[in-house]
């Protein structure tokens, strides 16, 4: 027996976790719920406040009823006392008692019924309210709970958190044209560096060429050789 009931707790723990969960991820639908649960209770309160009413509405036409006969009664009563008849006027006294007892007991039940409509006039104005309070509160708490979910999903963005399909995909297009950016740099600087090395063989060349043109010419003086005679260019063929 004792392991029936821990069993029983512990099945009943694991629903109301899991109820629980499913009432995180849908607040909507336990606003609703309650909603709805606060709405049903006050159609039973509005039918059971029609009935106390009806009764009361009931019992003051009685009320009023017997009062008039127990008026009535009393004038008859009246009569036969100035014209001692004493029949009628016992038989009179009678009625007059029980009317009189009826009366009372109408005044007593139709205070009760009235304090009754009163509270059940309460609840229904508190009940009305609820439901105001409950539907303004949904409408305030879901558009907190979108603001909490957006500022969460704009946290992790900066954080580079987000699971947003979008987000990854063009964190992705961004390293790929990161990627491409720094190939097309590196490309860059090795064309630049070929054609600096080529530049520098040619400036290399150019120098020990006129190096050497200096040396000859040095040469020339010190052995007293004339100056070469410069070729005039050859006239273009007509």
């Amino acid at each position: 027996m004792h392991v029936v009931a821990r069993v029983s707790n512990l099945l009943r723990g694991l629903l109301t976790r899991w109820i629980g969960r499913r009432e995180h991820r849908h607040p909507d639908a336990v606003y609703e719920a309650a909603i709805g649960e606060r709405v049903a209770q006050y159609g039973k309160l509005r039918h059971a406040a029609a009935g106390i009413l009806y009764m009361r509405s009931k019992l003051a036409r009685q009320l009023a009823s017997e009062s008039a006969e127990l008026f009535r009664v009393g004038r008859q009563l009246d009569i036969a006392v100035e014209h001692d008849d004493d029949t009628a006027a016992l038989a009179l006294i009678g009625r007059r008692d029980v009317l009189a007892a009826e009366v009372d007991r109408l005044t007593a039940e139709l205070t009760e019924l009235t304090r009754e409509a009163e509270g059940a006039k309460d609840n229904l104005i508190a009940f009305q309210e609820e439901i105001v309070r409950l539907r303004e509160e949904r409408v305030r708490m879901l558009a907190r709970l979108a603001n909490a979910k957006a500022r969460l999903r704009f946290q992790a963005t900066l954080n580079g958190l987000s699971t947003d399909a979008d987000i990854r995909a063009l964190e992705e297009v961004r390293d790929h044209i990161n990627r491409l950016v720094a190939e097309t740099q590196v490309s860059r600087d090795l064309g630049d560096s070929e054609l600096e090395r080529r530049l520098g063989h040619i400036r290399e060349a150019e120098a020990e060429r006129t190096a050497r043109a200096q040396l000859e010419e040095l040469k020339r003086v010190r052995d007293g050789r004339p100056a070469p005679m410069a070729l005039p260019d050859a006239a273009p063929a007509r």
